[in-house]
């Protein structure tokens, strides 16, 4: 069962939702309905599912339907069409059908949401903005502010909790509004752009520090973002909007690897392939390589001695050279010069890239045990000038 399950789903703003959901069954694009009705489609026939402990990001353009879509998770948007199914416990809710008093529940118990602006209140201290929501709930004072300061520590704002939020600088202001979501202990957190104000800095830290707390607390994040770099950088999964509809929907390589119009394309050439491209979709493959007297050769001075998929031995130039082994976590700047790296398939190409530059050569991939291919500079160089992706047919 997913955590959140959306299904054909529309939203229109306007008087004539239904005449405007008549002209979008004909085929008429958003602004033929616009000068036909008033009326604004949101989003158009979406359909996503979401599972449990997946950062999910919708990204497009400003006006794409991404914000529109993740405002009906919480019932902020009102649904003309479709089902937007959230998980409480065993059951599904609809959150376009269920009544008020289960909308509350869901909001208090199973949904929490941080905003691009904050919205902390100036009045009280941080520790009070944290535990607010608890105070709606009616936990008591004592468990409410334990629980707070938990979150605050996490987040690294302890020693702030009884400052105002105008004594702290925006990056704080937003771990504020993080550790607010977080205490609700919602198992799906809504993102609404929530670092796209700060600073270039500042945002990359946050990133960085919101996936260490997803590697902890392993929640269900729907997160709202316009720069793809951050959707490949925290995304397990990356749904692209156009036009108010899901364009395409996939893992972060493969949105990257094989984009599925001129649209995803365009997005997918200016973005840093450092952030997502693994070993496997960038080496060449042993079967691909050319060999000669039973070597295989990875350039005119390099060859590798391969037998029944173990690497027994490698020449440069004639002459014998090192092997040596890396897994994911190793200290890459002892690797040794002027050794063939041993390395597994998915290793990062950010890592990959690293290994190269100390070793000063190209490393052999291993999948299962067995070598599976080779990545050097050609591969690399392919990959950082866009040309690993094709567009998907």
């Amino acid at each position: 069962m997913p955590m959140v399950q959306i299904e054909n789903l529309d939203i229109v703003f306007g008087n004539q939702k239904m005449e405007s959901l008549r002209l979008l069954d004909k085929g008429l694009t958003r602004p033929e309905i616009l000068a036909r009705t008033g009326d604004v489609i949101g989003v158009q026939n979406a359909t996503i599912s979401v599972e449990e402990g997946e950062i999910c990001v919708l990204m497009g353009l400003s006006g794409s339907g991404k914000s529109t879509l993740l405002r009906a998770i919480n019932g902020l948007n009102k649904v003309a069409r479709g089902r937007c199914l959230v998980r409480d416990g065993e059951r599904m809710v609809d959150m376009a059908k269920c009544d008020e008093e289960t909308l509350r529940h869901m909001r208090t118990n199973r949904v929490s949401m941080v905003f691009q602006s904050f919205a902390l209140m100036p009045w009280m201290t941080v520790l009070e903005n944290v535990a607010f929501g608890l105070e709606m709930q009616g936990v008591s004072k004592k468990e409410r502010e334990e629980r707070a300061n938990k979150q605050l520590k996490m987040v690294g704002l302890y020693d702030w909790r009884d400052k105002k939020p105008d004594e702290l600088s925006g990056g704080m202001r937003q771990r504020v509004g993080l550790a607010r979501a977080f205490v609700m202990d919602s198992d799906i957190l809504l993102m609404d752009e929530p670092f796209s104000a700060l600073d270039p800095l500042i945002r990359s830290q946050l990133q960085d520090e919101l996936i260490e707390l997803q590697k902890r607390l392993k929640k269900t994040i729907i997160f709202v973002s316009h720069d793809l770099d951050e959707a490949l950088k925290i995304g397990s999964k990356i749904a692209i909007m156009e036009s108010a509809r899901i364009i395409q929907e996939d893992v972060p390589e493969q949105i990257v690897l094989n984009p599925a119009t001129e649209y995803v394309e365009k997005f997918v050439a200016h973005t840093n392939p450092l952030n997502v491209l693994r070993g496997n979709a960038l080496m060449t493959p042993l079967a691909q390589m050319a060999q000669l007297d039973g070597l295989f050769h990875v350039s005119e001075h390099l060859a590798l001695d391969i037998q029944d998929g173990a690497l027994k031995g490698a020449s440069s130039h004639g002459h014998d050279i090192a092997i040596s082994k890396w897994e994911d976590g190793m200290d890459i700047e002892n690797m040794p010069e002027n050794s063939v790296v041993l390395a597994p398939v998915g290793i990062s190409m950010r890592d990959a890239v690293e290994i190269r530059y100390h070793t000063k050569m190209p490393m052999v991939l291993q999948d299962n045990g067995q070598c599976a291919g080779v990545l050097g500079d050609h591969q690399f160089y392919h990959a950082l000038l866009g040309k690993h992706f094709s567009r998907a047919s």
